[in-house]
């Protein structure tokens, strides 16, 4: 008997033949290759791929060495991918880095005695974890830390871990971080290989720091683990792939957008550290009256985004690299046939993250994502040694790898960047080092925070920023280092008021941006949030130190102040000392102070410290902070905040030195107990700072 198929049988027999595939295949045949970055406007960051225990992910992807990371501005981050990469070459560790926000870590007891641990951990601010440390952290250093299995004292007792720290001795918590952890670790039963680094920024010398601390690290590392060493030589952790079938202006090409709602033309928040909020200026202005140095008033309008902030937080701006070093790094490389070539780059290892979207080109990965005109470091001099385009220039680069004080006066102290440094020894083009090996050498492109210079209270959407332009000649070097940010936003300000072709410095920018996005005068930015704030209760006195852009979050702060007072609260006396160079050059907002003095009146006092008025005596606001010791003193007793905002290696130090020096005098206690009422100010919260180094 013939047997009849009908529509309904066929199609159910295609629905199981397509099911059975499905299952046994995994979607492999249709599925679209994930952008990574496709989400990341959602949470913050690329979605976490897998799993959340760490012992699994280790397991999964044959890692015996785990790299965590606690990174603020990207150093600590760079720093564990170089372990991680040396580790590899040189021992042969199977490594992987680990962002530290990314994992739980209940099952760190039930890490495995032939597995290690490297963590690499930034301090930031007065001792605080930094932002992707935050969770770790309060676990960690929780009474009783709530392991898996564990309950014992020493529930760490198979935790084989290295550390590192990134710190600066102008701080008071100098390398909190890592000396916190170090005795949580060894108190909880872990055992410690080698000595627990520490880098210190404030010196300058972080770099070198870690380069000394890694080598005895490294030979204890081998004694108690059993490795052997072996020659390094570069292996790529990432494939770039040149896309021939592709060019630039296809509309699934990165060319600087940070995700892909960004490239899609849409902006969606929360707006945060992996994904910006395109701005518009909404007004940008100078404020120094003299020719040869800029400062910026820049109001920028959020309005559109539900960027919130309160008083003394921080804006980022994201910048763009000049042109001018952008071309510089593309012919120093030999990149110039094919700077707009479209590129795929991807990790050749699981746990390898690709620090950029793609697919991109060499042009727009260069000027947007990566950090070219930062200072080199030794250890990529040394790398970079096996690329050189000749025999000579080879070994004077792996001398200048392996010699600091060589590295010193050939390179550091002309404050070179990458492209400068290499093309000093040999003009090049260095057109065998592999693009690979650049992404990995040179960090991404870090954004810059500004203390925020407006009042939430008076103008919750429109966001004040005040900046001096760096431009700054290196004596005997020749040539001048320009800020990345600042001259970006000179640019902008010099475009937004009427110059069509703005060049500040001699530098131009894609001002634009990739796709003409930012047409219109926009700037990329976010929004972070800070513990320097003022009182809850604006009735408490308050006494601020702020020369130069340090008074940036003052102006805020008498700006809040002064509109409550005109609401009709009772707000307490305001003190601010603020210095600057001459009074007819560069004393910023002058007109505004005795607006909102119509409003504080006698609650508000300004001291004026002018450096180089006086050419036989130069004053700074230390010495006024001195000269007014009874009143500093008497609204201390009075239970007033004190604020400090600038420069940290000098003018904050000084500050913390003659404070201690008028409570010792004021009433009449010996030097030491001084410095124990100013130590307990700060960490009651009484003593705030917000410095740079």
């Amino acid at each position: 008997m013939a047997t009849s198929i009908d529509t309904l049988d066929i199609l159910v027999l295609a629905v199981l033949l397509l099911g059975s595939i499905a299952y046994f295949t995994k979607g492999t045949y249709w599925a679209v290759p994930k952008d990574p970055y496709a989400t990341s406007s959602l949470n913050g960051s690329a979605l976490k791929k897998g799993t959340r225990n760490i012992l699994e992910k280790m397991e999964e992807s044959g890692k015996n060495c785990v790299i965590f990371y606690g990174s603020q501005t990207g150093t600590a981050e760079d720093y564990a991918s170089r372990l991680a990469k040396e580790g590899s070459s040189r021992f042969g560790l199977k490594t992987m880095t680990a962002d530290l926000e990314e994992y739980d870590y209940e099952n760190l007891d039930q890490f495995p005695e032939d597995k290690l641990a490297f963590f690499v951990m930034a301090t930031y601010g007065e001792g605080e974890p930094t932002d992707n440390a935050v969770e770790f952290w309060e676990f960690i250093q929780a009474d009783s830390p709530s392991f898996s299995e564990s309950s014992d004292e020493k529930p760490l007792g198979n935790l084989k871990y290295v550390a590192f720290g990134l710190g600066n001795n102008t701080y008071e918590h100098y390398n909190s971080m890592v000396r916190g952890l170090d005795k949580i670790l060894t108190k909880l039963g872990a055992k410690r290989i080698g000595a627990a680094g520490e880098g210190d920024d404030g010196a300058g010398t972080m770099e070198e720091d870690f380069l000394a601390w890694k080598e005895p690290m490294w030979k204890e590392l081998q004694e108690e683990m059993g490795l052997e060493e072996r020659e390094a030589s570069y292996e790529p952790a990432f494939s770039v792939e040149e896309k021939e079938e592709m060019n630039k202006e296809d509309p699934n090409v990165y060319l600087g957008e940070p995700n892909k709602n960004h490239l899609e033309g849409s902006q969606k928040g929360p707006f945060n550290a992996s994904n910006p909020y395109i701005a518009p200026l909404a007004e940008s202005k100078e404020l120094f009256t003299v020719k040869d140095r800029n400062c910026l008033h820049v109001e920028i309008d959020v309005s559109g985004s539900n960027i919130n902030y309160t008083t003394g937080d921080h804006i980022a701006i994201w910048p763009t690299n000049a042109g001018m070093e952008v071309d510089r790094f593309i012919k120093a490389f030999g990149l110039e046939e094919k700077r707009h070539n479209v590129i795929s780059v991807k990790g050749l290892d699981p746990t390898a993250k690709v620090p950029f979207p793609t697919p991109t080109t060499y042009d727009a990965a260069v000027r947007y994502h990566m950090e070219i005109c930062a200072p080199v470091s030794r250890q990529f001099m040394d790398t970079l040694a096996e690329f050189a385009p000749s025999e000579d220039a080879k070994k004077e680069m792996k001398k200048i790898g392996t010699d600091s004080d060589y590295f010193k006066e050939k390179v550091a102290n002309s404050y070179y960047n990458i492209a400068q440094a290499v093309t000093s020894v040999h003009p090049g083009p260095w057109s065998s080092v592999p693009f690979s090996c650049l992404i990995e050498g040179i960090t991404k492109i870090q954004v810059r925070y500004y203390s925020i210079s407006s009042s939430s209270l008076v103008q919750p959407k429109k966001i004040s920023i005040t900046a001096v332009v760096e431009s700054v000649r290196v004596p005997g070097a020749g040539h001048v280092v320009k800020g990345v940010t600042t001259n970006y936003l000179l640019a902008l300000k010099q475009k937004q008021n009427g110059d069509p072709d703005p060049s500040p410095h001699g530098l131009t920018y894609e001002i634009t941006g990739p796709r003409n996005k930012y047409d219109g005068i926009h700037v990329p930015v976010h929004v972070r949030h800070s513990n320097f704030k003022l009182p809850s209760d604006p009735s408490k006195p308050i006494i601020m130190v702020g020369p130069g852009t340090g008074v940036a979050p003052f102006r805020g702060f008498v700006q809040e102040r002064a509109e409550q007072a005109k609401r009709g609260e009772n707000v307490g006396e305001t003190v601010l000392f603020y210095g600057c160079r001459r009074k007819e050059e560069d004393w910023l907002y002058k007109d505004e102070w005795e607006q909102y003095k119509s409003n504080l009146g006698d609650n508000l006092t300004i001291f004026n410290a002018f450096s180089r008025e006086n050419p036989d005596k130069k004053k700074y606001v230390q010495h006024d902070i001195s000269a007014n010791s009874k009143l500093v003193n008497d609204l201390l007793q009075k239970k007033a905040n004190f604020y400090v905002c600038g420069d940290a290696s000098h003018m904050a130090r000084e500050v913390n030195e003659v404070l201690v020096e008028l409570i010792g005098k004021e009433r009449n206690v010996p030097k030491e107990k001084a410095e124990q009422i100013v130590k307990s100010m700060r960490s009651s919260g009484v003593y705030q700072e917000d410095v740079w180094s």
